[in-house]
């Protein structure tokens, strides 16, 4: 009966025309009460006219509204499809709440259980949208923890509530928040960079275009105080209360005259050398007991005490787009002991001639590794004078915001690309050991001939790299790539294809790339054999198997060459079923074990640790099973390695006719009786080449060997050591192949 109730809610509610209106927004609303956001609210009343957003009352007084994440800003998950949550503000511009109502997150379908990302969104609860708005990108930290294996989500989430929720107070008027509204006409404002006049100081300060903040040790002990911590307001900074804490100034390097003023000729000419079409740069002056600069800097070249706030965008500096200077040139400046020249990073969206602030961050330690954090801003417009104005008309379909004519799409998209650049900013020493590791497996491969000769240091580069994989770029990294990858960027080309959706993952970007350009080289064998951590997991534990005398099963030719075809199946079917629904084929891509053994770690339901856990005992036994006969992401990658253009493994004429040792000896049964090394099958091991140098192994060497013996032209070195095979021998085993274990010789 209860289903039958919440049916009919649902459908009264579609068609009520209280929400008449409201498309996607009345569809979500019938499934989540008003009182999930206001506990005492009546229910939802009407949407709004001109905008998607909906009243909720209380006695017929309106005390809140609900609106769709989607209809104010983008959110554009790693799926590459929307995100989508209700959010409700109460009157003051608060966050009453939000509601997850609708993805496709990979992870979150098929990994990270739901009630963690829930309950991240549920942390957005009473944020004020006035402090949001304001507030450095510190401060505008999630109010959460980030969730382990699903960052891109949490943080495409945190960014959209928060701008979503920010336009809405805007456009209500909610927490003495504002926008302009749309107009026909209006004026366009551009830097006049033909001023070139060179002031004095005085002059400077006196217009404006020098702007100063200047804190005593009284100022930062009563900003502190005002925090509430006990332990922040015992820890007082020292010295007299009118004593100078720090003496800021800043100014705008946008207009020549006054960049050459403060900065000299020769300065000047080399920053605009180093400024590129579209950014700026800004002079930041200080002296005092406090640096601006801050111990990041020296640690690692991040600025981690300023940030420049436009709008509702922060941005930080660091080393690379910062030069210290000496001084200050300007006739009558101060004496001040930091100058640094600051240049808006790449992909900034920054107008100089719009108010922005710098924001100072001072910090108080409160323990070992927690601090306390007040803000103080000094606020900077560049003087009229310099400003040139000329009158616009838009056309349909643009709009004004904040004095740049855009289209109605582009503020999301300048949204997405600076969601992506801070990731990347954050991932940086990953991304290079990431790049680094790649570029030493790269070396190896085109030099490989040199490395296989020496059979030892083959096998300790291998279990090395191997252990490396595993450790660093699956369990720490969480770096596995997965046929879902492959589904979304299907997905992606049939309909709206964004690189900013791939670019949210750094690493897996990366990944993908150098998969695509080894396919060319060496088939799907360089990521499948060395870069996988499922795979190094089944190829390690099968060594420690081997180790402990666990048998080995070689299954019949016959019943391996068709077992290897169900990969195949597999993927096709996925990739049928991703055009149908995504969502489902995400569901079915659970036959991967990579989310539970390497993202998840293993922290899942019993269910899920028991399929793993299969798959690797079985691995015990037939060496690297998953990945012959169930990976829908090998199957993926071999398709397309098909084309690859070179051909690395080299072999004898002998091989596979009679001789069949690599044949037995390969590790996930590559090589046919002919003696064709299959390149679809093919993890590029390496133990094939070893054995193809080896003069102990090799029959073909043997006999090479012998015979050079007994003509008199082999080598002393060929001929001391270890006793030499002879000609029959070397015979004998081409006409009768045996098992022989890797690293094994005739005379074991």
């Amino acid at each position: 009966m209860h289903i039958f109730c919440r049916a009919a809610v649902a459908l009264v509610l579609s068609v009520s025309p209280v929400l008449s209106g409201g498309g996607d927004l009345a569809k979500y609303l019938a499934k989540v009460p008003a009182s999930e956001f206001f506990p005492k609210a009546d229910g939802y009343g009407k949407v709004m006219a001109d905008k998607p957003v909906v009243l909720v009352s209380k006695n017929s007084k309106t005390i809140g509204y609900v609106f769709l994440n989607t209809d104010f800003s983008g959110s554009i998950g790693y799926s590459g499809k929307p995100i989508k949550i209700l959010i409700g503000l109460d009157i003051h511009g608060r966050i009453a709440g939000a509601k997850l109502v609708k993805h496709t997150e990979p992870i979150v379908l098929a990994g990270i259980p739901e009630k963690k990302i829930t309950n991240f969104i549920e942390a957005y609860k009473t944020l004020d949208t006035a402090k949001i708005a304001s507030a450095s990108s510190t401060d505008n930290a999630p109010p959460a923890d980030i969730v382990s294996g699903a960052t891109v989500t949490v943080l495409v989430i945190d960014d959209s509530i928060r701008r979503a929720s920010v336009r809405v107070a805007r456009l209500l008027g909610l927490a003495g928040l504002s926008v302009a509204h749309k107009k026909t006409a209006t004026v366009k404002k551009t830097v006049n960079r033909a001023m070139h006049d060179i002031k004095d100081w005085e002059t400077m300060t006196g217009e404006g275009s020098v702007r100063r903040l200047k804190l005593s040790v009284g100022d930062i002990n009563a900003a502190f105080a005002k925090t509430g911590n006990a332990i922040a307001i015992d820890r007082p900074e020292p010295g007299s209360p009118d004593e100078t804490f720090i003496d800021l100034y800043v100014a705008s390097l946008s207009v020549p005259g006054i960049a050459k003023s403060l900065i000299g000729e020769a300065e000047y000419a080399h920053l605009q050398k180093r400024l590129k079409a579209g950014r700026e740069a800004f002079l930041v002056m200080g002296s005092g007991r406090y640096s601006f600069k801050g111990s990041g800097y020296v640690r690692g070249g991040i600025f981690d005490r300023i940030v420049v706030i436009q709008g509702e965008e922060p941005m930080r500096f660091r080393d690379k787009v910062h030069k210290r200077l000496g001084e200050v040139v300007a006739a009558g400046a101060p004496d001040v002991k930091e100058v640094g020249v600051f240049m808006t990073p790449k992909g900034a969206n920054f107008d100089p001639v719009e108010t922005w602030r710098l924001q100072l961050l001072v910090h108080r330690a409160i323990g070992a590794i927690k601090k306390v954090f007040v803000n103080f801003n000094l606020s900077y417009q560049l003087p009229s004078k310099y400003v040139s104005v000329e009158k616009i008309a838009l056309s349909k379909g643009q709009k004004v915001v904040a004095n740049k004519t855009l289209h109605v799409d582009d503020e999301d998209e300048a949204a997405r690309n600076a969601l992506w650049q801070r990731i990347w900013q954050q991932k940086t020493a990953m991304i290079v050991i990431l790049v680094l590791a790649i570029s030493v497996l790269t070396i190896m491969f085109f030099f490989q001939n040199f490395l296989v000769v020496n059979e030892r240091l083959t096998n300790r580069f291998r279990i090395g790299f191997l252990l490396f994989t595993l450790f660093w770029i699956g369990f720490y990294a969480q770096a596995q790539l997965s046929v879902v990858n492959v589904l979304v960027f299907a997905n992606a080309l049939l309909g709206e294809f964004r690189w900013q959706f791939f670019l949210l993952e750094p690493l897996i970007f990366i990944w993908w790339c150098s998969v695509a350009a080894s396919i060319l080289f060496w088939g799907r064998g360089a990521f499948c054999g060395w870069l996988c951590p499922f795979g190094a997991l089944q190829e390690l534990l099968n060594k420690v198997a081997r180790w402990r005398n666990v048998p080995q099963i070689t299954l019949p030719w016959g019943l391996h060459e068709r077992l290897w075809p169900i990969k195949y199946l597999i993927f096709l079917a996925l990739l049928g079923l991703s055009v149908y629904s995504l969502s489902f084929a995400e569901q079915l891509a659970e036959i991967e074990p990579f989310k539970t053994a390497i993202v998840l770690r293993f922290d899942r339901s019993w269910p899920y640790i028991l399929f793993v856990g299969v798959l690797l005992v079985a691995g015990l036994f037939i060496e690297r099973f998953y990945c012959r006969y169930l990976c829908p992401l090998g199957a993926a990658l071999a398709i397309p390695a098909r084309i690859a253009m070179f051909h690395w493994l080299k072999r004898y004429r002998n091989c596979g006719d009679p001789c069949h040792l690599c044949a037995q000896d390969c590790m996930v049964q590559a090589i046919d009786p002919l003696g064709e090394i299959n390149p679809n099958e093919c993890l590029h091991c390496l133990h094939c080449q070893t054995m193809y140098f080896n003069e102990n192994v090799c029959p073909v060497v043997i006999q090479k060997t012998a015979k050079a013996r007994k003509a008199g032209n082999a080598s002393k070195g060929n001929l001391d050591g270890k006793n030499t095979a002879t000609i029959d021998e070397a015979k004998t085993l081409l006409r009768k192949p045996r098992r022989l274990g890797r690293a094994r010789t005739i005379e074991d």
